[in-house]
């Protein structure tokens, strides 16, 4: 008799939660872009696309908090006017504010990681959360700074003044906040997971 293992109902239903929460923030982060202000001086606006990201690896932990972020790059590497300045396509990944991007993924799988996948009628403590956000803002910075510094042919202050120091202070009033909705959300999302 075949022994084969077949999934169960519950596992479909639970990958179609994960997929419509992934999907969903992918649509939250792109959302972000309407909300673009340009910085004197400097090639990155301030955005609210980053908080989003950093947001999908709270609420949904690594893995799915990974691929809604993925799901966004791949909807504006195609043309999709989902990045800063309603823009799209290959050209922006590849810009001077590509790195950035790719710190948003990053940052939603660290961030996901220290935070944990969210679990049902379980609060997760904020100081954690507080944790998780502060390292994925880092993380999201990493690959920003190289990339742009690679613009400023190696000038580290020209870096830091337009790809940092203006955007600091934001990025971490945006990090309470999702620090603070996802203390609030996750372990929704954890009642969501546990009942598919």
């Amino acid at each position: 008799m075949d022994e084969t293992k077949v999934p169960s109902a519950s596992t479909g239903r639970s990958k179609l939660v994960g997929i419509t929460l992934a999907a969903l923030c992918a649509a939250l982060i792109a959302v972000g872009t309407f909300i673009s202000i340009p910085v004197p001086m400097s090639p990155v606006p301030i955005v609210l696309q980053n908080m989003f990201a950093i947001l999908a690896g709270l609420l949904l932990g690594p893995l799915w908090g990974g691929i809604a972020v993925a799901l966004y790059l791949v909807i504006g590497a195609l043309g999709a006017p989902v990045f800063a300045g309603a823009k799209g396509g290959m050209a922006i990944i590849l810009g001077p504010t590509g790195g950035y991007l790719l710190g948003y993924l990053l940052a939603a799988i660290v961030g996901g990681l220290i935070a944990g996948t969210p679990q049902a009628g379980k609060k997760t403590p904020l100081w954690r959360l507080a944790i998780a956000t502060g390292v994925a803002i880092l993380v999201i910075y990493v690959p920003g700074l190289l990339r742009l510094n690679m613009v400023y042919e190696g000038n580290w202050t020209k870096t830091f003044a337009t790809g940092f120091l203006p955007f600091i202070i934001g990025d971490i009033l945006k990090g309470i906040v999702a620090a603070l909705v996802s203390l609030r959300v996750r372990s929704t999302v954890g009642d969501l997971y546990q009942s598919a």
